[in-house]
């Protein structure tokens, strides 16, 4: 992408200096081992820098070609490839999903208590829901009750040696945690609309990812796997030697007086399984990419369908995606119970694929009505600012994506800058 003086497009070179003391006193504090942070207005990079390090042991720098896994941001991918389908009229947005996958036809509803205590679906889960995270599905790793418990016994939510068409025959298995569009639940749901992709289009996701969306927006970078040639890219994974966790919702952190005291070592850079093509091709978390990769994913919804002459989507497809699905109007905070998620609760609607800033001052948080996030459980977080024509791209590698407040100081730090 055209890179650009920020002054240019009505941001604060002077302000941008913050940006940069905030980018390193992430890592000179240990929080971070190392980052990378871009921005864009106007179609074009105004900020792009780096900090630390992608391996602490071998001392690789964190920069702009370093390789991550981006986890949860690979949802609004998925979402994008389901909409592009929608568009060649393979399915319709209140489709119940067992007119494509079978088994979810039986799939019962939890009603408290042991898992034999289960209702029939009362009206049948739809694609839209998959896509908005309101199916009743929900993720192991939750530890709210038996359900989750069920998926963890399964294995559902780990590292899967199984395909997606015949994970997804066992997902249906497990009971359903409400019923469909009831609640709002963070869940696999998106790893069951990656599979009806698959369905769909009538190939892997992989393979239809690479055909239809990376190769044409120039994705060189976004995978499911890194290749052996580029391995010395690939950034190795932390988490807190402290083992603390801030939240969404938590006051933030001052980074000079909070001193975290060190970073341990999860996945190694030299020895990671994301040498080897996955079995499982996961549509709710499985691609890395870089921060290049995703800038222009960016662009091509921010332009509304479009990068270059590849056109993805409709414009008229990106704009509904953009709105509050949930039923009349309600934020997370009203449909959701306020556990482990990628986003705030209050003033937080959510749309196809992504969360939606529907009330700025419910949410506490300086942004525009209509931006849309998310992030990615290693503390990736992207966010899309279509009033001010601005997004936003930060690539780290900690797991929990809950240890710090980044992305709510990220904001504050971002919008500052802005001159008009």
């Amino acid at each position: 992408m055209e890179r650009t003086k920020p002054e240019s497009v009505g941001i604060s070179s002077a302000r941008l200096k913050q940006v940069s003391a905030w980018l390193e006193t992430q890592v000179s504090s240990e929080r971070l081992a190392g980052a990378s942070l871009a921005i864009a207005r106007r179609g074009r990079i105004v900020f792009q820098e780096t900090a630390g390090l992608a391996d602490q042991a071998s001392g690789q720098e964190f920069s702009d070609d370093t390789i991550v896994r981006i986890f949860s941001m690979t949802k609004p991918i998925t979402t994008v490839a389901a909409m592009m389908l929608y568009e060649r009229g393979c399915f319709q947005l209140d489709h119940p999903v067992a007119r494509y996958i079978p088994a979810f036809e039986r799939t019962q509803v939890w009603l408290g208590g042991d898992l034999t205590m289960t209702e029939p679906q009362a009206t049948r889960m739809t694609v839209r829901q998959l896509m908005t995270h309101t199916s009743g599905l929900t993720y192991g790793f939750m530890n709210q009750n038996v359900v989750d418990g069920d998926y963890r016994a399964r294995g559902l939510d780990q590292n899967k040696a199984t395909t997606l068409a015949d994970w997804v025959d066992q997902l249906a298995a497990v009971p359903l945690l409400c019923q469909p569009g009831t609640e709002w639940h963070y869940s696999v749901a998106t790893d069951v609309l990656g599979r009806l992709v698959e369905i769909w289009s009538g190939q892997s996701l992989a393979d239809f990812f690479e055909r239809e969306i990376f190769g044409p927006l120039g994705m060189a970078d976004t995978a499911f796997c890194v290749p052996e040639d580029q391995a010395h890219r690939f950034s190795s994974l932390y988490r807190p030697s402290s083992g603390a966790v801030m939240g969404a919702t938590s006051p933030p952190v001052n980074p000079l007086k909070d001193r975290d005291p060190g970073l341990l070592l999860l996945d190694p850079m030299a020895s990671s399984p994301y040498f080897q093509a996955p079995k499982f091709q996961s549509g709710g978390g499985g691609l890395v990419s870089t921060i290049g990769d995703y800038c222009r994913f960016c662009q091509m919804l921010m332009n509304r369908g479009v990068l270059d002459r590849a056109r993805l989507l409709s414009p008229k497809t990106i704009d509904y995606m953009r709105l509050n699905q949930l039923p009349n109007g309600a934020d997370l905070a009203a449909m959701g119970q306020a556990v482990w998620s990628e986003t705030n609760y209050e003033g937080i609607g959510f749309g196809i694929g992504w969360a939606v800033v529907i009330d700025p001052v419910k949410a506490n948080i300086v942004a525009s009505v209509g931006e849309h996030h998310w992030g990615g459980a290693a503390s990736t977080f992207f966010w899309l600012d279509p009033k001010e024509d601005l997004f936003v791209v930060f690539l780290t590698q900690l797991l929990p994506s809950s240890t710090y407040p980044l992305r709510r100081e990220l904001r504050a730090q971002i919008y500052q800058s802005l001159l008009d």
